[in-house]
């Protein structure tokens, strides 16, 4: 009788490991050192193990960081209104957000056309991490006209919701004009943020929402993780 490869023994120990919950989503593995030695093998054997767990999508690798546990994807809608804690509060998770930067600067000039403002109008800018589960699924770049909300930073740190702090200013309600998908590579930084590797799979999404007068309220920049999260039209 033949015997069952080393490797694919590591790989359902593992396996089983993940689906008893020992190790869950965004959790590091044991370094392949440490499951050498555990397991009384060769680091090309451990190799072999996590390539097959990868294949399965069950893990993936950040150069210099280790292998993590992959989380189910997020389902996120992208739809008419754009409500980030009610669209991960849906999907079962709950919903984060951390703040990177609140600064006020120049628009560019793509901002600028968005925005219907002079190149070079003040914009508020509000960079950040977007979480389910407290797993990172997106980094984003929401661009604001200064003249409109002159206090909009402030309330933006007290709320960390641009929903709510928009309705603190006025905004009872604001809906997506346009926007456009288009699939990238992660920059270093993105992937940082991100838990993926550099030059992972993201999609960027690029929009504008307006008013109820369908005056531009916000230009956004997001870039979704292409393990963590799939986007949705209408109804699956």
């Amino acid at each position: 009788m033949s015997r069952t490869p080393v490797w694919k023994t590591i790989a359902s120990s593992l396996i089983s490991d993940i689906a008893e919950g020992r190790y869950r989503h965004g959790d590091r593995l044991p370094t392949e050192v440490q499951l050498s030695a555990t397991h009384g093998v060769n680091r090309h054997t451990v190799r072999r193990a996590l390539a097959e767990l990868s294949e399965q999508g069950l893990v993936h690798a950040r150069r210099g960081a280790g292998v993590f546990v992959a989380a189910r994807p997020t389902d996120y809608p992208i739809g008419k209104r754009v409500r980030y804690h009610q669209n991960i509060s849906a999907s079962g998770k709950i919903p984060g957000k951390q703040i990177l930067a609140l600064t006020t600067r120049a628009a560019d000039a793509q901002e600028a056309e968005a925005l219907e403002l002079k190149t070079g109008g003040p914009v508020h800018v509000y960079d950040g991490l977007s979480l389910a589960d407290e797993l990172p699924i997106a980094v984003f770049q929401s661009v604001f006209p200064e003249y409109r909300f002159p206090e909009l930073l402030s309330a933006l740190e007290n709320t960390r919701s641009v929903t709510r702090a928009l309705q603190e200013l006025g905004i009872a309600d604001y809906t997506r004009k346009w926007t456009r998908l288009t699939a990238r590579r992660a920059s270093a930084t993105q992937a940082l943020h991100l838990r993926v590797a550099e030059g992972a799979p993201v999609m960027q999404s690029v929009g504008v929402n307006v008013d109820q007068d369908g005056h531009p309220v916000e230009f956004g920049r997001t870039w979704f993780a292409g393990d963590h999260v799939t986007l949705t039209f209408g109804d699956p």
